[in-house]
């Protein structure tokens, strides 16, 4: 039987400081980089999750040593294109799909075949948007249904290609990014606005790379074959992972938090911007850059007279992993909030719009749906006295993580199963919860 825990009663006022979980994307961008750098690299305060312990598994399998001094991780990068594998190799990416996708980048031009499998949610998750463009750089991609598992085979001959990435995935981009390290000449990609964890490390570590910026779109160019050094890297607390105790603390009562050292980069920071726009209490303190990356401490406090939002699509990036605890958020403000073009909701871990949907309506919210497009109609005085049961939601670790806030905020008595899934990206989140006060058995 999968675990669970139960929730009986609301969480009480709190006033404190915490550090949460370290970036996960981050984590996995910095390991890959570090492969690809030549000579050694120190990562400090990496995400020990499951996605992140995944991708040095992965990285070992393809000959990349690694070893861990304390709180750094020591990785013996071989040079773009320098992996050392035996055949048959079998990469196992567990839950991570930006492990998956990415790794699948600096594959191109390997010269044995390697497969990539996954667990039941990510085999479900689609892959043709990666192997689409890989496959002009000339790698040879095998799949039955454009999912996992699927096998690559580089070629000797990649060549740079001109890539329109239009569904604002960070993924795509990145993997793309990736793959034009081997090729020759420049690879230009027009890409629609969403996270740039992977440009920013780009300049970090002096590859060559130009962006040019415009409203909707970047216009990246990346010059390939070029060998870039080791690096020194310290990895800031995940905005992801933040955003539970932001959200907790708004819709707490008489209650404070100060988050330490959060990656504030622009484009994660779309909750932020949300809720700000929802007259919530929140703002920044002691701002400054750290190897390219905008962190910052965040502190929210309780917030009285919320109010409803017509969010704005321009948003959707750099809020998508973020819109369950903001759908919660919107259930206890005055007036209609509307979210539209919400369509890649429902290609992360799980059908996550769906899930949440269907969430909301048994908490007794009402919401309209059209398509991708929700109403969700805010009741500032929502409180649960009833049994909630939350399960068979394809191990999701935020769905399991937003529907704990939901039960410490609004009230009832809740049951939430497959807890483990929490590993894939926030191990301590339990932890941290409970040094708040949090009441779970």
């Amino acid at each position: 039987m999968s675990e669970s825990i139960t929730i009986k009663n609301k969480i009480s006022p709190f006033k404190k400081k915490i550090v949460v979980s370290s970036d996960k994307s981050i984590s996995i961008r910095t390991l890959l980089l570090a492969s690809q750098a030549i000579g050694k690299s120190y990562i400090s305060n990496l995400l020990e999750s499951e996605d992140v312990i995944n991708t040095l598994k992965a990285l070992s399998k393809l000959g990349i040593k690694y070893k861990k001094i304390r709180n750094k991780y020591l990785i013996f990068g071989v040079g773009i294109n320098g992996f050392n594998y035996k055949n048959n190799t079998t990469i196992n990416a567990g839950n991570s799909g930006t492990l998956a996708r990415l790794i699948l980048g600096l594959l191109v031009k390997t010269n044995k075949e390697i497969k990539i499998i996954g667990d039941k949610s990510l085999s479900s998750r689609d892959f043709l948007r990666i192997t689409e463009p890989l496959k002009l750089f000339g790698a040879n991609i095998k799949s039955t249904k454009n999912s996992l598992p699927l096998k690559i085979k580089g070629s000797e001959f990649i060549r740079p290609i001109n890539y329109l990435e239009n569904k604002g995935s960070a993924q795509c981009k990145s993997a793309v990014m990736l793959a034009a390290l081997n090729a020759p000449g420049k690879t230009v990609i027009k890409a629609k606005k969403s996270r740039n964890h992977t440009e920013l490390l780009f300049k970090f570590l002096k590859i060559p790379i130009k962006i040019k910026k415009n409203k909707e779109f970047d216009h990246i160019e990346v010059r390939g074959q070029n060998n870039f050094n080791s690096f020194n890297y310290k990895i800031p607390s995940d905005i992801s992972s933040s955003a539970f105790f932001i959200v907790l603390t708004i819709l707490s009562k008489e209650s404070e938090i100060t988050i330490k050292n959060v990656n504030v980069n622009e484009s994660r920071i779309g909750i932020i911007k949300i809720l700000k726009k929802m007259k919530c209490n929140i703002f920044f303190r002691n701002k400054r850059i750290h190897n390219g990356e905008k962190i910052a401490d965040i502190v929210a406090k309780s917030s009285d007279n919320i109010k409803a939002i017509k969010c704005s699509p321009k948003l959707n990036s750099s809020a998508i992993d973020e819109f369950l605890v903001i759908f919660l958020v919107a259930a206890k403000s005055k007036g209609i909030s509307t979210f539209k073009n919400l369509q890649e909701l429902n290609k992360k871990e799980s059908p996550r719009l769906d899930i949440a949907i269907k969430i909301l309506k048994m908490i007794g919210v009402k919401i309209k749906r059209n398509k991708y497009n929700i109403s969700i109609y805010g009741n500032p005085n929502l409180e649960l006295k009833g049994n909630y049961f939350i399960s068979n939601f394809m191990k999701d670790h935020r769905i399991v993580m937003t529907s704990v806030i939901a039960g410490l905020v609004f009230g009832g008595n809740w049951k939430i199963s497959d807890i483990n899934s929490i590993k894939t990206s926030f191990p301590n989140f339990f932890k941290l919860i409970k040094k708040l006060g949090a009441k779970l058995n």
